[in-house]
């Protein structure tokens, strides 16, 4: 069964998920919080709920997926794609009193959370939004925080068995909004005497200097917020969360997946909501927070892929795996195979989990509608694009047999089109070719050139790809030569490199006489 289908009929299964009602549906929630530009990684778990959220309702589970643009937290560090002269005076502030870096925008977190929100959209995931500040400033957190900090000590007791961190006696579990500076990472918060705090602005954090200040505030309506594990779990009280998953960092023993759920159950008295414990997702091999690293970021991956491949690259795998893509390596052609593949198989007929995973690749409002167009692989559209001789509508033609369908058409216009920006921005050399227009200076043993000799002779006449290939293999056995050594020598002489795309297949595509001529003359 595949995975969402798996975690939703469990979730179905549960007393939230059986008495949701149209008037009261399945709550599910995700957040992140708005520090700069979002890494693509912060996209599994949009995706993850917005599926849940999709397959649930087909199940005719009533649910509603709540995204929450974090922006109460406060600006700790300025990203490098930044000024830092401008935006130093802001560190320490909540996040919504940041600038936006570009006008247009009410601050910083609008200016990011659009950005998030178009990746969103893209992959067909429409969740209802909302802010941090809207829950503080509203007053629907004020409860919450009134018991949190009467019951400031159980909290401590419960950082201290769940996670190791001791706090000590005056230590309360919420950070005060200076009156003074306006900034909540340099305050430190104690002695609740039932409807003020005292608080000080005297801690100085990542070379954050606080100002001095020290008063009494109301921590209700904006004034103050909650540490987020406790701020977590208030979270999914106010809201009455039923569903909500996170990395599997957050949901190991200690870890503050659990911190949040003993809190929700000792402190508050309500179950935490079921959990998606799913991995991580790497770029190059490494998970980045914010944006570090070029192609890591979200809008930036979303740039790569249309957008049934891009739900592809987050659905695909299951939420027990990691998922990883490399830019600048060969996963972007690897994964238009991945769906070329899926495609193939919902054409041969065949039903499985992979073709439910095709099924919902597609954008919901156009699953109905599916037609699934052949298509001309990535990598050849890649090859065709960079060889000015060739037609690439064309090629793709000889390559299926027959004419193109409009859909089809359309198809391989739109693929040319990520093709022709993957080339231009994050393809390596290894996919970047250049057919040579006389024979470069290259060194060839007596074997390689008997071996271009023969296929001199073979490309007399007209041949598909596929026939080129089988006769490339039979070359290694009449001459004979080793593999690497025929296809070394190949590249050599036409794109002067030592490794290009599918021999057989390229060798087909070129004019004919220019193929025996250069043979010819590397053979002599």
């Amino acid at each position: 069964m595949f995975w969402a289908d798996r975690i939703a009929k469990e979730i179905q299964s549960t007393p939230a998920g059986e008495r949701a009602t149209s008037e009261k549906p399945l709550i599910i929630r995700d957040e992140k919080t708005m520090s700069g530009r979002v890494h693509i990684g912060s996209m599994r778990g949009v995706a993850i709920h917005g599926l849940i959220s999709e397959v649930l309702s087909e199940y005719r589970v009533p649910n509603k997926y709540l995204f929450e643009l974090n922006d109460f937290d406060p600006f700790d560090s300025i990203p490098s794609y930044l000024p830092e002269e401008r935006f130093k005076e802001y560190l320490g502030l909540p996040l919504y009193k940041v600038p936006s870096p570009e006008p247009g925008f009410a601050n910083y977190v609008e200016f990011y959370g659009a950005d998030f929100i178009s990746v969103h959209e893209k992959a067909g995931f429409f969740p209802e939004y909302y802010r941090a500040t809207e829950l503080y400033q509203s007053g629907k957190m004020n409860p919450l925080i009134k018991t949190a900090l009467d019951r400031a000590a159980d909290v401590r007791r419960i950082l201290k068995e769940v996670s190791g961190s001791v706090k000590d006696e005056s230590w309360l579990p919420l950070s005060v909004v200076c009156e003074k500076c306006g900034k909540i990472m340099t305050t430190n918060a104690f002695d609740f005497d039932g409807e003020t705090v005292a608080y000080s602005c005297a801690v100085s954090k990542n070379d954050i200097v606080s100002c001095g200040h020290s008063g009494r505030v109301s921590p209700y309506g904006g004034n103050a917020k909650l540490f987020w594990k406790v701020d977590w779990a208030a979270k999914w009280i106010v809201q009455e969360v039923s569903v909500e998953g996170a990395g599997k960092d957050h949901s190991t023993k200690g870890g503050s997946r659990d911190v949040a759920k003993h809190i929700a159950k000792e402190i508050f008295g309500h179950e935490p909501p079921f959990d998606i414990p799913y991995e991580f997702f790497l770029v190059g091999g490494k998970k980045m927070s914010s944006s570090k690293g070029k192609g890591s970021s979200a809008k930036e991956m979303s740039e790569l892929f249309p957008a049934e491949i891009l739900r592809l690259v987050l659905i695909g795998k299951d939420i027990n795996q990691q998922i990883e893509i490399d830019p600048s390596g060969d996963s972007i052609p690897r994964t238009f195979d991945w769906y070329d593949d899926l495609s193939q198989q919902v054409r041969d007929g065949i039903v499985d989990d992979f073709s439910r995973l095709f099924a919902l690749c597609e954008l919901p409002g156009e699953r109905a509608t599916l037609t699934n167009p052949w298509q001309l692989r990535f990598s050849q559209v890649v090859t065709i694009m960079q060889m000015p001789h060739l037609s690439l509508e064309e090629e793709a033609v000889a390559v299926k047999g027959s004419e193109l369908s409009a859909e089809e058409e359309r198809a391989l216009e739109e693929r040319a089109g990520y093709a022709r920006f993957w080339l231009s921005t994050y393809a390596p050399d290894q996919y970047k070719y250049e057919l040579q227009e006389t024979l470069p200076e290259v060194q060839l043993s007596d074997t390689q050139k008997r071996a271009l000799a023969a296929l001199a002779v073979y490309m007399e006449t007209p041949h598909t790809g596929e026939e080129v290939h089988a006769r490339l293999h039979e070359l290694k056995t009449e001459i004979p030569i080793q593999p690497k050594e025929l296809f070394t020598a190949l590249y050599r002489v036409f794109l002067n490199r030592d490794s290009g795309p599918k021999a057989g297949w390229f060798l087909s595509v070129l004019p004919r006489e220019f193929v025996q001529s250069r043979l010819r003359e590397a053979s002599r």
